[in-house]
């Protein structure tokens, strides 16, 4: 039985064939691709469960489809791996702010790779196992369904602004520091730093409205979902 179907978005066909082998080696059913616009061609005519996109394609680049990709409600929770020859922070940064699950810098290994994806798939299915609704003040999360309304109106997330709200509304009232989100939001494997977690609450803000203010900021120490006896 096969497992999850990746879409690989690459123009690099022999970086492409080496991500295929290695996924298909692991069980995974493939399609390739080596523009955009071929990508997005599938997604509305596929299931597709996670892509890895490379940052230099021709015609528009990777941050542009990725951020077409999380703008369309139906598209916006796949998870996405973002795989490039550029590693400079501001790119990294750009990246995540556009919803991308991880960054992956070429040259790279396929080991770490694979180890990477099965961490997203793990991180995925922890969430769908949770038969919980959770509520603070006008947000409701309903986890088996990966759905979350700020008074019966949906907000669309991407899947770790959807784990972090998750961990932190589990934790409320409790500080949770920046190692810590690291650790149970994006994982052991997930090459980030603390840096991130602050652009992440950052635009979970934004997309929470005036609920928003909810998301504390304490000084030197993390972060928490204030209580409603707060």
């Amino acid at each position: 039985m096969l497992k999850e179907h990746i879409l690989i978005v690459e123009d690099d066909r022999p970086i492409s064939k080496l991500i295929k082998y290695n996924l298909e080696k692991e069980g995974y059913r493939c399609s390739a691709v080596i523009t955009g616009e071929e990508a997005l061609k599938i997604l509305d005519q596929e299931t597709i469960d996670l892509i890895i996109l490379d940052i230099m394609l021709p015609k528009r680049d990777g941050f542009e489809i990725c951020k077409d990709i999380k703008q369309n409600k139906e598209t916006a929770r796949i998870p996405i791996v973002m795989l490039t020859a550029r590693g400079e922070e501001i790119d990294r940064i750009v990246g995540l702010e556009l919803g991308a699950d991880d960054y992956i810098v070429k040259p790279f290994s396929p080991r770490e790779l694979m180890l990477r994806i099965k961490a997203i798939f793990k991180r995925g299915k922890v969430v769908e196992d949770e038969k919980d609704i959770l509520s603070v003040d006008k947000i409701t999360v309903n986890i088996p369904r990966h759905s979350v309304k700020i008074d019966n109106k949906e907000v669309v997330l991407s899947p770790m602004e959807f784990k972090l709200l998750v961990t932190l509304m589990k934790r409320r009232g409790r500080v949770q520091t920046r190692d810590v989100l690291l650790d149970d939001v994006w994982g052991i494997s997930a090459d980030v730093t603390t840096r991130t977690v602050d652009t992440h609450v950052k635009l979970l803000r934004q997309k929470l409205g005036d609920c928003g203010d909810l998301l504390e900021t304490v000084r030197g120490v993390g972060y928490k979902i204030r209580d409603e006896e707060e």
